[in-house]
């Protein structure tokens, strides 16, 4: 489970950064505070896992499945977040749960809790 929940923050951390501009492994390194190392290895396992295309000067870009996974994990910490801090949590602390919630949720509790939401919303 814990590569898991690595590589689905490596490819969320992906999804945010690109949305900024073009991502390198640096960006990666300053985002999550992460080693150098650490980075270049998790990156050659999310290439070969087929999940982020990296082109000939460094830059990084998430493939369908690399998009898929960083959304549907976007779209949980964003919607816990959002709860949480609903319930009167606060913000670094409801996004600190949020980031755990997202990877250990099945994806039938998430739709069930996401639709709850949306109904008390209306």
């Amino acid at each position: 489970m814990k590569t898991r929940e690595s590589a689905e923050n490596y490819l969320e951390t992906i999804l945010i950064l690109s949305r900024e501009g073009p991502v390198r492994s640096i960006d990666i390194v300053n985002e999550l505070n992460y080693t150098k190392p650490s980075v270049s290895i998790a990156m050659r396992n999310l290439r070969s896992s087929g999940h982020i295309h990296m082109d000939i000067a460094g830059y990084i870009s998430l493939t369908e499945s690399g998009r898929t996974i960083a959304e549907t994990i976007y779209e949980r910490h964003t919607i816990f977040t959002n709860w949480l801090v609903a319930l009167g949590v606060e913000e670094r602390t409801a996004a600190n749960d949020a980031c755990r919630l997202e990877h250990f949720i099945s994806a039938q509790s998430f739709e069930a809790i996401k639709r709850h939401i949306e109904a008390m919303e209306r």
